[in-house]
Protein backbone atom coordinates (compact mmCIF):
# COMPACT_ATOMS: atom_id res chain seq x y z
CA UNK A 1 0.00 0.00 0.00
CA UNK A 2 1.38 3.42 -0.99
CA UNK A 3 0.74 6.53 1.16
CA UNK A 4 -2.04 8.91 -0.22
CA UNK A 5 -2.15 12.57 -0.28
CA UNK A 6 -5.07 14.40 -0.82
CA UNK A 7 -5.35 18.33 -1.11
CA UNK A 8 -9.11 19.69 -1.50
CA UNK A 9 -9.39 23.15 -1.97
CA UNK A 10 -13.21 24.72 -0.48
CA UNK A 11 -14.43 28.68 -1.79
CA UNK A 12 -16.96 29.54 0.62
CA UNK A 13 -19.88 31.89 -0.72
CA UNK A 14 -20.23 35.27 0.48
CA UNK A 15 -20.89 35.81 3.98
CA UNK A 16 -19.94 32.56 4.39
CA UNK A 17 -16.78 32.53 5.13
CA UNK A 18 -16.68 32.77 9.20
CA UNK A 19 -19.17 29.47 9.20
CA UNK A 20 -17.11 27.48 7.08
CA UNK A 21 -14.09 28.18 8.49
CA UNK A 22 -15.70 27.07 12.35
CA UNK A 23 -17.19 23.78 10.35
CA UNK A 24 -14.02 22.51 8.70
CA UNK A 25 -12.15 23.44 11.85
CA UNK A 26 -14.39 21.28 13.83
CA UNK A 27 -13.05 18.38 11.91
CA UNK A 28 -9.58 18.60 12.48
CA UNK A 29 -9.73 16.66 15.59
CA UNK A 30 -11.77 13.85 15.04
CA UNK A 31 -9.78 13.17 11.85
CA UNK A 32 -6.28 13.30 12.81
CA UNK A 33 -7.47 10.84 15.55
CA UNK A 34 -8.65 8.21 12.54
CA UNK A 35 -6.52 5.13 11.84
CA UNK A 36 -3.86 5.84 9.19
CA UNK A 37 -4.46 10.08 9.06
CA UNK A 38 -0.68 11.08 8.81
CA UNK A 39 -1.25 14.69 8.81
CA UNK A 40 -5.13 16.20 8.28
CA UNK A 41 -3.60 20.44 8.13
CA UNK A 42 -6.41 22.95 7.37
CA UNK A 43 -5.19 26.37 5.62
CA UNK A 44 -6.66 29.81 4.74
CA UNK A 45 -5.33 31.51 1.53
CA UNK A 46 -3.58 34.81 3.17
CA UNK A 47 -5.23 36.99 0.34
CA UNK A 48 -8.45 35.52 0.22
CA UNK A 49 -10.40 34.54 3.27
CA UNK A 50 -13.05 32.51 1.56
CA UNK A 51 -10.39 30.06 0.29
CA UNK A 52 -9.91 27.35 2.67
CA UNK A 53 -7.20 24.14 1.70
CA UNK A 54 -6.70 20.87 3.58
CA UNK A 55 -3.74 18.78 2.98
CA UNK A 56 -3.92 15.55 4.23
CA UNK A 57 -1.75 12.40 4.14
CA UNK A 58 -3.09 9.02 4.60
CA UNK A 59 -1.20 5.36 4.99
CA UNK A 60 -3.29 4.12 2.11
CA UNK A 61 -6.21 4.53 0.26
CA UNK A 62 -8.44 2.06 1.98
CA UNK A 63 -7.70 4.46 4.88
CA UNK A 64 -9.13 7.71 3.13
CA UNK A 65 -11.71 5.95 1.94
CA UNK A 66 -13.19 5.25 5.86
CA UNK A 67 -12.19 8.79 6.38
CA UNK A 68 -14.75 9.97 4.06
CA UNK A 69 -17.36 7.73 5.19
CA UNK A 70 -16.68 8.91 8.39
CA UNK A 71 -19.66 10.91 10.50
CA UNK A 72 -17.94 14.14 10.43
CA UNK A 73 -17.10 13.87 6.69
CA UNK A 74 -21.01 12.75 5.67
CA UNK A 75 -21.92 15.41 7.70
CA UNK A 76 -19.97 18.26 5.93
CA UNK A 77 -21.42 16.86 2.85
CA UNK A 78 -25.58 18.18 2.81
CA UNK A 79 -23.68 21.75 3.70
CA UNK A 80 -21.43 21.99 0.63
CA UNK A 81 -24.43 24.10 -1.08
CA UNK A 82 -25.35 25.85 1.43
CA UNK A 83 -21.47 26.97 2.22
CA UNK A 84 -19.34 26.68 -0.92
CA UNK A 85 -19.65 28.53 -4.25
CA UNK A 86 -18.65 25.30 -5.67
CA UNK A 87 -17.86 21.75 -5.06
CA UNK A 88 -14.61 21.86 -3.04
CA UNK A 89 -11.92 20.41 -5.97
CA UNK A 90 -10.31 17.48 -4.92
CA UNK A 91 -6.88 16.05 -6.05
CA UNK A 92 -5.16 12.92 -5.09
CA UNK A 93 -1.28 12.39 -5.23
CA UNK A 94 1.04 9.28 -4.62
CA UNK A 95 4.84 9.80 -3.27
CA UNK A 96 7.01 8.50 -6.34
Amino acid sequence: MKPLTIVVQFQARPGKEAELRKVLTALLAPTRKESGCMNYDLHLAPDDPAKFLFYENWASRAHHDAHFNSPHIQALLPRIDELCASFPQVTMWEQI
